[in-house]
């Protein structure tokens, strides 16, 4: 009986004790849910799916930038094992042109001025599928995929002042900034990014807006020649760029009207001339495409590509003039067979209703066939 009794004390026991230990456990537990919880409750979802997060490190007391604002920030960008792959200070950037990456970019519009925050960017919102190289600095290497947070400093913020105020230097130089951001968007494929950065360039780089001075002590002087002629030939590699960018897209229309403002100051562009026949063979005119490759191959004997483009278009050519006159053959042989298989009817038949019959097999077989060509053409459009 006391073994017994003992034994049962002893279960007791035990089982209070293994009570007591899952109490504390899911205590635990608790406490690390509820610990995550708060942590997670510290960042700010601006996307509202987890792309982009936004913590404040250090409050700041001044105003938030608006889109255009000009923006001066401290930042370092580091990858998951601590590697610091971006770090700048006191970087003028424009708000909402892009000119850092698009995450950060959004962000910086939440921020109070003296404001210090930490902003993990997804890799869609970073440097995406192809991650960056940094010849400069080998080892600032961002591998594909891969989301970076930044500590980020808000230092300052001012309004654009207008283009109107600005001088030809300072036109050019922004201008020019901007199409070099442009082409660092191209080359990741990102023709969007590029268009929106290209579109910004070309901006300040147009005198006709409200007209280019340079400011002197003595009051506002106009350009000289020399200098609107290099403002002119920035404002055409602009244009030129931007027509490829709207190829790539397949905005045909957008891209034709970029590559005429270079063709109109400059006809003998042989870039021009060849971004417009490219156009023309996406938008189907096979000929036409063929008219401007040959007069870029003309002037630009050298060029390779120009070259290479230019055969395949004239083998395109050839083929669809075979494959039409293939189509008319086919065409008039069935109009052949017609004709004979009128002429071995009946004698009896009534020879005006057979005349009339035969011309409508003609003209519908003419008519079939012109439908044929038409839609080999358009399923060709591409090439």
């Amino acid at each position: 009986m006391d073994a017994e009794k003992s034994s049962s004390s002893s279960f007791e026991d035990l089982s209070n004790i293994n009570e007591q230990e899952r109490a504390e456990m899911n205590s635990s537990t608790g406490q690390q849910e509820t610990a995550s919880k708060d942590k997670n409750e510290e960042y700010l979802d601006i996307l509202g799916n987890g792309t982009l997060l936004k913590k404040v490190l250090k409050e700041g007391q001044g105003e938030r930038p608006e889109s255009k604002d000009i923006a001066v920030i401290n930042y370092t960008g580091r990858l998951d094992d601590g590697t610091i792959v971006e770090e700048e200070r006191d970087c003028v950037v424009q708000i909402d042109d892009v000119e850092v990456v698009q995450g950060l970019d959004m962000a910086l519009k939440l921020m109070n001025v003296g404001e210090q925050a930490e902003v993990i960017v997804a890799a869609r919102f970073a440097y995406g599928e192809l991650g960056l190289k940094d010849e400069d600095h080998p080892e600032r290497t961002v591998p594909p995929n891969e989301k970076i947070t930044y500590t980020v400093e808000l230092v300052s913020t001012k309004e654009e002042t207008d283009l109107e105020s600005k001088s030809y230097a300072a036109r050019k130089e922004i201008g020019n900034k901007k199409r070099l951001r442009g082409n660092f968007w191209m080359k990741r494929q990102e023709y969007n990014l590029a268009i929106q950065s290209y579109r910004r360039a070309l901006e300040y780089l147009d005198e006709s807006e409200g007209g280019i001075t340079n400011p002197t002590e003595s009051g506002q002087l106009e350009p000289t020649n020399a200098e609107l002629q290099e403002l002119l030939e920035d404002r055409m590699k602009v244009y030129n760029n931007l027509a490829l960018a709207q190829l790539k897209i397949a905005a045909y229309d957008a891209a034709l009207k970029s590559v005429e403002h270079v063709l109109q100051c400059q006809p003998n562009n042989a870039k021009a001339l060849f971004r417009k026949g490219k156009i023309l063979d996406a938008k189907g005119d096979t000929k036409g495409a063929i008219s401007f490759l040959q007069k870029a191959a003309t002037i630009d004997e050298d060029d390779k590509l120009i070259q290479s483009e230019l055969s395949k278009l004239v083998l395109k050519s050839k083929r669809e003039a075979r494959n039409e006159k293939d189509l008319y053959q086919k065409m008039l042989g069935h109009a052949q067979k017609l004709e004979q298989k009128s002429k071995s009817a009946p004698a009896t038949q009534n020879r005006e209703t057979s005349k009339f019959k035969l011309w409508g097999y003609l003209m519908g077989s003419i008519l079939i066939g012109v439908a044929g060509v038409a839609i080999y053409r358009y399923n060709n459009r591409y090439f």
